[in-house]
């Protein structure tokens, strides 16, 4: 099998992002992951790391795409991870970094106002003008059911409103190491938010450590109370989230037509925990389909691969 050893500087990168706190013991650094190209079924813009190469590494149809160890932050599988490109409502991982960083009360009510409504792609919510919910229940419709009113109300009643909290975001995608993110609103319905799968990496890395997002983004339903008399049932955007079959610690769903389907998780398969980066994707079950391929792709290894 034809192989070459990826850049050291894309190792480096990788290596050097925050450990995440996981109940599985730490396992040590395998070795430099190189090119593959596992008979025509990986694409060659695709790399898979040495020690997880036993010739079935899937083709993964988002176009871009990264898997990596989250303990040690060994690249297992990337594929144009270098890529800018838009990232849709993954966005609001960093909207909810930021919002729990401000240390504002989660209980202080917020009203949604016409200042939220999107009338640029004119996406829908059920969350009419009007509508007033404690600042801990918007933060968990903007995350698990990737409200965007919600995530405009967060940024606009944040000190300074909406145009300080856009440059916290910025401020946090530096200080987490995100090289090539650039954000511009809080609920990527801008095109413009933009990043790097190696930057969401280090995103769902660093947002891995904050107890509330890892809850609310794996919720798989919640009613929400929006009067006296009305109330309204939510679902997670993440299929598998609501399937249940999966251990999954953080997630966040991402669409536009800019971006595609996207979708990033820190999930755990036979016992590693893994982040999971799928961007771009064409299909509205491409990235689904994608996390299942690199379930049943890792489920396959042997043991002692997976232990390190």
């Amino acid at each position: 099998m034809l192989k070459r050893v990826i850049s050291l500087a894309l190792t480096a990168s990788l290596t050097t992002l925050p450990l995440m706190a996981c109940a599985t013991s730490a396992n040590k650094a395998a070795p430099a992951a190189r090119a593959s190209q596992s008979s025509g079924k990986v694409a060659s813009n695709a790399r898979v790391a040495d020690h997880y190469d036993n010739g079935s590494a899937p083709a993964l149809h988002s176009n871009a795409a990264l898997v990596m160890n989250a303990q040690t932050g060994e690249l297992i599988y990337a594929k144009n991870s270098n890529a800018v490109q838009p990232i849709a409502s993954i966005t609001k991982v960093m909207t909810a970094m930021v919002t729990l960083d401000g240390k504002q009360s989660l209980d202080e009510m917020i009203t949604i106002t016409d200042d939220d409504v999107d009338k640029v792609k004119r996406s829908g919510s059920r969350l009419a003008v009007g509508v007033t919910l404690p600042r801990r229940e918007m933060l968990l419709l903007a995350l698990m059911s990737s409200e965007n009113r919600a995530a405009s109300a967060l940024a606009r009643t944040y000190p300074g409103g909406t145009r300080a909290f856009v440059a916290k975001m910025n401020q946090k995608a530096r200080s987490v190491g995100m090289r090539n993110a650039v954000f511009y609103d809080s609920t990527g319905l801008n095109s413009g938010n933009s990043a790097t799968a190696t930057d969401l990496a280090r995103m769902v890395q660093a947002a891995y450590h904050y107890p509330l997002i890892r809850q609310f983004t794996t919720t798989a339903e919640q009613d929400v109370w929006v009067s006296d008399s009305r109330r309204l049932h939510y679902r997670n955007s993440n299929a598998l989230v609501r399937e249940g079959e999966w251990q999954i610690g953080l997630s966040k769903t991402g669409y536009i037509k800019e971006a595609g389907r996207c979708l990033v998780m820190q999930a755990t398969v036979n016992n590693l925990p893994l982040v999971i980066v799928l961007l771009d994707g064409a299909g509205s079950q491409t990235r689904i389909q994608d996390a299942r391929s690199i379930r049943s792709w890792l489920e396959q290894l042997p043991g002692s691969w997976l232990a390190g």
